[in-house]
């Protein structure tokens, strides 16, 4: 990759602990491996080694913005500490090229006993800020964290979102080098993470490199110019943000006796994409983890793409067998085309003879956001009887107008008020790329026309 200028560059970075079943194996291991290593005598090993992270790799220029994401242990957050200097690899080099600004955990570096007032001087001042620099930046910090007299109330008395308010607050308008920001975006009201998201996007307009964790792919294909692919401490994939968030979900929805080769293949082909020249600021193309010719043509149905978050409730007279997404030919599909349309089928069968029953069906993203709910025989109605042991298909045609991004199908059966059966998460698809669009969000709402006219 050539860029102009690198702000960060790692080369076999590799971050290794101890983990000992007990403390006296601890302390045998520093007073008897101490001994042996004053006489020249074997050192006994009283642990086992485990590796955060592992042989990586990364370069990233100047100005760009790079989205991390992972499973729960992949090793993101190990990443970020080391970059920042709060943790030493175990091997490898870490090279950097500016201020660095962090906000790893709610409120670090914040002194509890100080009032808000205090911890912002104190943690501008540590960022290198002088004490007329920051008295001129002191009431946009405030404005912008919002969290009115509490600023000159100690930090000890305030709620979790009021800390990383702040914390954002100073690590953003203190104008960094380089900003790492570890997931605290998930913290705080719609509003404030609307105002993170606008403040982030005037700091990339400014040229501030940004690493950005996020278990959203929604936002790491929102804010991103490329993402890193974290599994067990190696990287993966670093592409652009859409082939990224795709191989992300690869993974987390694999069935386990098939993650291994996935691994594999990823790496294959981050291999391949490492080994082209990248002209500056303009990062990879798209690198199809599915086959180019099936995702630009076709619905299929991929068998590595299935809900292992399935919850699947106690029944209550009545069960849902089977959910199933089908094309118009009748096959069962799980990857959709924008545009088309689709039928949901639902099969149930009921124990008992039932009194007023309706059904529900949820499509909703990723963050459990409801998108789109429908009811038969609607969302206040009801079927006034059902037989017991009967099966019942229920079939609703849809169009697909949802951005490329993995969503999930949940049903219930309802009795009056009570819940006969409920299946949460059950289906998993992916809605994916078109190569044309001019409209982004949740949802297109299918612009018909798009007019320009001069106006005097």
């Amino acid at each position: 990759m050539s860029c102009e200028e690198f702000a960060i560059r790692l080369r076999g970075v590799g971050k290794r602990y101890n983990i000992y079943n007990t403390p006296i194996d601890r302390l045998k291991q520093s007073i008897i491996g101490r001994v042996a290593s004053w006489f020249g005598k074997h050192v006994p090993v009283y642990y086992r080694e485990f590796w955060a992270l592992r042989d990586l790799d990364l370069d990233i220029c100047r100005g760009e913005t790079v989205g991390i994401i992972g499973r729960n242990g992949s090793g993101k957050s190990t990443l970020l500490q080391l970059i920042c200097g709060t943790l030493t690899p175990t091997t490898g080099t870490i090279e950097t090229h500016g201020r660095i600004t962090a906000l790893l955990e709610l409120g670090s570096g914040f002194n509890p006993e100080f009032t808000g007032r205090e911890n912002v001087f104190l943690n501008a001042a540590i960022l290198g800020l002088s004490r007329d620099e920051i008295e001129a930046r002191f009431e946009s910090i405030v404005a912008f964290a919002d969290i009115g007299e509490f600023i000159e109330q100690p930090v000890k008395f305030y709620s979790s979102g009021m800390t990383v308010r702040l914390a954002f607050a100073v690590q953003a308008m203190v104008d960094p080098d380089i900003l790492i920001v570890d997931e605290a975006l998930a913290v705080g009201d719609e509003i404030f993470q609307r105002k993170c998201f606008r403040r982030l996007e005037e700091l990339k307009q400014r040229g501030t490199t940004i690493l950005f964790v996020s278990h959203s792919g929604q936002q790491i294909i929102q804010v991103c110019d490329r993402a890193l692919l974290l599994e067990q401490g190696q990287r993966i994939f670093f592409s652009n943000p859409t082939s990224t968030v795709k191989a992300y979900h690869q993974i987390i929805f694999a069935p386990v006796q098939k993650l291994p080769s996935i691994v594999n293949e990823l790496k294959i082909k981050d291999r391949e994409s490492s080994n082209q020249a990248l002209e500056t600021k303009t990062f990879a193309a798209d690198v199809n983890i599915l086959s180019p010719e099936i995702i630009s043509k076709n619905d299929f149905f991929d068998s590595n793409l299935i809900s292992n978050i399935a919850q699947i409730l106690p029944e209550n007279g009545a069960r849902i067998e089977t959910i199933r997404i089908l094309n118009s030919s009748g096959g069962e599909v799980n990857n959709l085309l924008f545009g088309h349309e689709y039928f949901i089928e639902v099969i149930s069968v009921f124990f008992a003879d039932v009194r007023d029953v309706r059904f529900t069906v949820h499509i909703h993203t990723l963050n459990g956001l409801n998108i789109f709910v429908f009811g038969y025989p609607s969302l206040v109605g009801y079927l006034k009887e059902i037989c017991k042991n009967q099966y019942y298909r229920l079939t609703c045609k849809i169009r697909v107008t949802l951005i490329p991004n993995i969503y999930f199908i949940s049903a219930e059966i309802w009795s009056n008020d009570r819940v006969l059966h409920q299946v949460r998460d059950f289906v998993v698809f992916r809605v994916l790329e078109r190569p044309e669009k001019n409209t982004d969000g949740l949802v297109d709402l299918a612009i018909e026309k798009i007019t320009l006219e001069t106006t005097s």
